[in-house]
């Protein structure tokens, strides 16, 4: 075991635990790429009030994390603080996504009470699923390199979950409305409905086998007794934490919004609605090929430069995509394609230079608050996720958007589908560029003190 704790794992624990991402992006890559538009085009909710759900459920859940992270800390269980999570959240957290996309025949007061909370409550399940599941990376080895590498096989499961999800969704939709609706009065939300009872179990089953499959290592030091209000000053005082959930926040902005873009620009740009699920086949199969490589250009460039660089290439394609005319579809499909192959390698960074972060503050302070760390990552996500839905829903309401009973949009509107899919997420890349530039922890501080808690935890 104590050699364990620095060496290498195996790949059956990496892959199992990759798993857990799987499972965790069967649900977020749909709420990411189309609950948007289920919510604007099928659902019936106008944009207004799209936004506000969006944001107002997403920053209120964004504090949810920093309790779930000190819960989660302070949970003794035969199976460690972190993985039995994955075990009691699993049927919970399946269940409400099926419900979340299921359109009820109410009133619109009606509709929005079932929006709120539905989607409140998944995001209380993703809480309590995804923040002890993030954190579990940080104690399944205590090496940084080997860390890396289990964010890499991470989000290779994302990405797959996202293939799994996002995309043959579209295609799901429209096979199983007609089927249960030829008459095509309802297909759409019958579509959404049957389509998310077959993911919802494939998530359940995802997490049971992450929950069957990782071990943790890693323990606080021994003299470390629970003290909150330390472990909350040691975090604010955390130098490269505080950067990092900026940053985090930035980017999970930056990727919402393309994602939740593109099916606006499909359906009415490009008149291709359902085309949209080949792309993001593209788009995650681009991701996947961001996993394999992540860990060798971060041993190249070390994890600063190269997030940095990632965010810089990303963000030049998308902005190229505005230029793409309607009728250059291919085009539009590369650009996508060479933005997400940078932009995949930003998650997995971020996840490992927590764990660095969680090093640090034991290091410095000389306590590990592991969850508490790790929720800036759901912390960021979600927080994310809601100012990109405000940012879409704010330039659509600007440029005269309508969603149901149409079947044309203005030259005004089109204008601002294409700015979402553009200029609008690069902002936010721009800013967490100017940002990670005083992130302090070099590939040589990180070395030093993987080589002082390591001595540290021989003297234990």
């Amino acid at each position: 075991m104590e050699n364990q704790k620095f060496g290498k794992l195996s790949f059956g624990e990496k892959f199992g635990y990759s798993l857990g991402d799987a499972a965790a992006n069967v649900a977020w890559r749909p709420l990411m790429a189309f609950l948007p538009i289920f919510y604007t085009d099928t659902f019936g909710l106008p944009e207004a009030a799209v936004g506000l759900l969006l944001v107002l459920t997403r920053s209120f859940d964004g504090i949810t994390d920093v309790i779930m992270g000190t819960i989660a800390d302070r949970t003794k269980t035969r199976w460690g603080k972190f993985r039995p999570y994955l075990l009691w959240t699993a049927v919970p957290f399946g269940l409400l996504l099926a419900l979340t996309f299921t359109t009820p025949d109410f009133t619109m007061t009606g509709k929005l009470i079932w929006a709120y909370t539905t989607y409140v409550l998944l995001t209380l399940a993703y809480t309590a699923n995804n923040v002890p599941y993030s954190s579990l990376s940080g104690v399944m080895t205590g090496n940084i390199l080997e860390r890396t590498s289990v964010s890499a096989y991470r989000f290779f499961g994302a990405y797959l979950g996202g293939l799994i999800s996002i995309g043959f969704l579209p295609k799901l939709v429209e096979f199983i409305g007609n089927k249960m609706d030829p008459e095509g009065t309802n297909s759409d939300a019958l579509g959404y409905q049957y389509t998310f009872y077959i993911l919802a179990f494939l998530l359940v089953v995802f997490s049971l086998i992450a929950f069957a499959s990782t071990k943790e290592r890693i323990k606080p030091p021994k003299s470390q007794k629970a003290n909150i209000k330390a472990e909350l000053r040691d975090l604010i005082q955390n130098r490269a934490w505080v950067i990092m959930l900026i940053v985090g926040f930035l980017w999970v902005t930056y990727n919402s919004i393309r994602q939740g873009a593109a099916p606006y620009y499909f359906k009415w740009y490009l008149k291709r609605e359902t085309l949209v699920g080949v792309f993001f086949i593209g788009v995650i199969l681009a991701s996947m090929v961001s996993s394999f490589i992540a860990t060798p250009l971060t041993n190249f460039f070390g994890k600063r430069r190269l997030f940095i660089l990632v965010m810089a290439v990303s963000g030049m394609f998308t902005c190229a995509i505005y230029f793409v005319p309607s009728t250059n579809i291919p085009l539009f499909f590369v650009l996508g394609i060479l933005a997400e192959l940078a932009a995949g390698i930003m998650p997995i960074l971020f996840f490992a230079m927590l764990g660095d972060a969680a090093d640090y503050s034991e290091f410095t302070f000389g306590r590990r608050a592991t969850g508490l760390t790790f929720s800036a990552g759901t912390f960021a996500m979600k927080f994310g996720g809601g100012m990109a839905g405000v940012a879409m829903m704010l330039v659509l309401r600007i440029q005269g958007y309508f969603g149901q009973g149409v079947a044309e949009q203005s030259q005004k509107a089109l204008n601002g589908i294409r700015l979402i899919n553009s200029f609008v997420p690069v902002i936010f890349i721009v800013l967490a560029i100017l940002i990670i530039f005083i992130y302090p922890l070099t590939t040589e501080k990180m070395i030093e003190i993987e080589t002082e808690l390591k001595a540290r935890k021989e003297k234990e």
